[in-house]
């Protein structure tokens, strides 16, 4: 049994929204996406994949497996670029994706970009996926420190990110995902501005994922919010007599 909630907010600086995202538990598809680009390619761009893995999955059904939420990105890649080609104005459109297949005990991850999932059980909170970012895969290579990281020019460039490419690579993993255990996905714009202390505070909090994902947003604004901000909560919840009311 999977409980969630998805929110999205334009933030204090951007005019207009280039984040995307689905919540969908009954076929256990949950994404996030970030789109970029100029005029409305960055909006496009995020909409066409969550589109595509949307679609993807509900036509497999509960036979959805880790490799149908693969070739659903790549389907998304292969759409992104497609329709960049038919319109020069979304020319070099792209977007990060974070997307999640929850299964019994189970869940299956893809990444591509900065967007994040993070792993909230037992007390702790872990970051399950790794940026494709020029911090990532170039700036720590360079040796430099986590203050010279954290204002450095470039800490903004992603190295990897859905339609920009012919032939993407496609980060995926399986992890545990067992009653009790939350997911959050979000946007750079949440995770680069709020820092894991605060998603901590608000993830060890009671009430319902809506109440939590609320919290989420308000913590970003309070700091600014210099991007879009979106959240997505998933909770896996013991289905039986003894399972928590949805939101908890």
């Amino acid at each position: 049994m999977i409980d969630s909630y998805g929110m999205s907010d334009v933030g204090l600086v951007r005019s207009h929204n280039e984040d995307c995202f689905v919540a969908n538990p009954e076929d256990g598809l949950f994404a996030v996406a970030d789109g970029m680009g100029g005029a409305q390619a960055g909006e496009t761009a995020s909409r066409i994949a969550i589109e595509t893995l949307t679609a993807e999955i509900a036509q497999h059904g509960p036979d959805a497996t880790a490799d149908s939420l693969e070739r659903a990105v790549r389907l998304a890649n292969d759409n992104i670029r497609r329709e960049a080609g038919q319109n020069p104005e979304y020319e070099g459109m792209g977007t990060t994706v974070i997307a999640v297949l929850a299964r019994p005990s189970k869940a299956f991850l893809v990444n591509v970009g900065d967007s994040r999932c993070y792993l909230w059980t037992g007390g702790e909170l872990f970051c399950v996926t790794s940026d494709d970012s020029w911090v990532n895969d170039i700036g720590r290579e360079l040796g430099l420190s986590a203050e010279q990281l954290r204002v450095h020019p470039y800490r903004h460039v992603l190295t990897k990110a859905v339609g920009t490419e012919d032939h993407l690579e496609v980060a995926a993993q399986e992890i545990d995902f067992l009653p009790g255990d939350t997911l959050l996905l979000c946007s750079d714009g949440l995770h680069g501005v709020t820092g894991e202390k605060a998603l901590i505070e608000i993830l060890e909090q009671p009430g319902s994922l809506q109440s939590r994902c609320a919290a989420l947003i308000k913590a970003t604004l309070s700091k600014g919010a210099p991007d879009n901000v979106t959240a997505v909560l998933v909770k896996s919840v013991a289905d039986g007599p003894e399972a928590e009311a949805p939101g908890r």
